[in-house]
């Protein structure tokens, strides 16, 4: 398995909801959709990343202390920590909140959203991916606040453009298993955003996700996600992706930001954490599934990095989801630090 496809396996990618958002000019909203509001429509999930997919006009979108970014049609724009962000044709204007504005058909069918004043037309399909161990995710804290991809530009346009349409027509017509296909495509939509955005990155760019554009690194990141019970060291890391145990050692401090074995310690125990808590395993298989022989070594290992033992962890993350990953939350953030 590559590193990008462990990494979200653990962030437990969910289904998603799909919109179609009408808006004429002059216009404004803020929209921060919550779990909460989704619940008719998704599963109960800790996370939502909206995306926005311009079909007709243009519009202009930014966080609430960014600059504004044009968005014409055939972009497609990304929130991955869920911020509120604004859209318009006119940032200037006092915006209108997204949920106060939310159509729902009667029965199942498409929900729509309507605003404006009735001058140029801007028409965009906006999706919401549900996810849950988002804290402590190298993927989710590498990844910048607003990301615009001009669909366009990249290989896939057609197939993005296409999917897009078709989620929308899924939800208008409210078949027999559409919820299974668009829980499928909103990830499959979500993977293929973020590995256009590792594609566009510029050479040299550090942190988690510039660290899969250097081939020995990338190498390196997939063997220790794929066999991550196996006992590695950087001699063999080195061996196994050609390059030399100091070379390694050299590229992955200076693009990750900790040395290989470090890295890997502190991803076993992010899926130890997961297991401890979206499972009933016990220590001792935990311990032997992220490659520890003993449950003494596990738990030290796991209190170093979550400053409670596992036992404990397991406790109190069920009953104060904030709890998870704080620790190594910080890691990545460091890790995904900007040249």
């Amino acid at each position: 398995m590559d590193a990008l496809s462990d990494v979200l396996r653990v962030a437990q990618l969910s289904g998603g909801v799909f919109m179609r958002a009408e808006f004429s000019a002059p216009w404004c909203v803020a929209a921060r959709m919550s779990p909460d509001l989704c619940a008719p429509f998704l599963k109960h999930t800790t996370h939502l990343v909206p995306y926005h997919y311009v079909v007709e006009g243009e519009l202009f979108a930014s966080l609430e202390d960014g600059a504004p970014t044009l968005l014409q049609n055939g972009d497609l724009v990304l929130f991955p920590r869920n911020d509120v962000h604004l859209l318009g044709s006119d940032l200037g204007r006092e915006p209108v909140m997204v949920g106060d504005i939310i159509f729902s058909p009667e029965g199942d069918g498409l929900r729509t959203i309507r605003h404006g004043l009735g001058g140029a037309t801007t028409v965009m399909i906006c999706g919401y991916l549900g996810c849950e161990a988002v804290a402590g995710n190298p993927v989710f804290a590498a990844l910048p606040r607003l990301i615009r991809l001009r669909v366009d530009e990249v290989g896939s346009a057609e197939w993005i453009r296409s999917n897009f349409h078709y989620a929308a027509s899924e939800v208008a017509l409210g078949r027999p298993g559409s919820d299974t296909i668009l829980a499928k495509l909103s990830e499959l939509l979500f993977v293929e955003a973020v590995r256009r955005y590792v594609e566009a990155l510029p050479e040299g760019q550090t942190g988690w996700l510039g660290g899969l554009r250097d081939p020995a690194v990338a190498r390196a990141l997939a063997l220790m996600h794929s066999e991550i019970t196996r006992d590695w060291s950087v001699d063999a890391l080195g061996r196994s992706v050609g390059v030399s145990r100091s070379v390694l050692a050299e590229k992955f401090v200076r693009l990750i930001g900790v040395a290989p074995i470090q890295y890997l310690t502190r991803w076993r125990m992010q899926v130890a954490a997961q297991s401890l808590k979206e499972t009933n395993a016990s220590l001792s298989q935990i311990a032997v599934s992220v490659g520890y022989e003993s449950e003494a070594a596990f738990s030290r290992a796991f209190k170093r990095e979550f400053g409670a033992a596992p036992a404990t962890w397991r406790r109190t993350s069920l009953s104060n989801d904030a709890f998870f990953g704080k620790p190594s939350f910080r890691f990545w953030r460091k890790a995904a630090a900007k040249p």
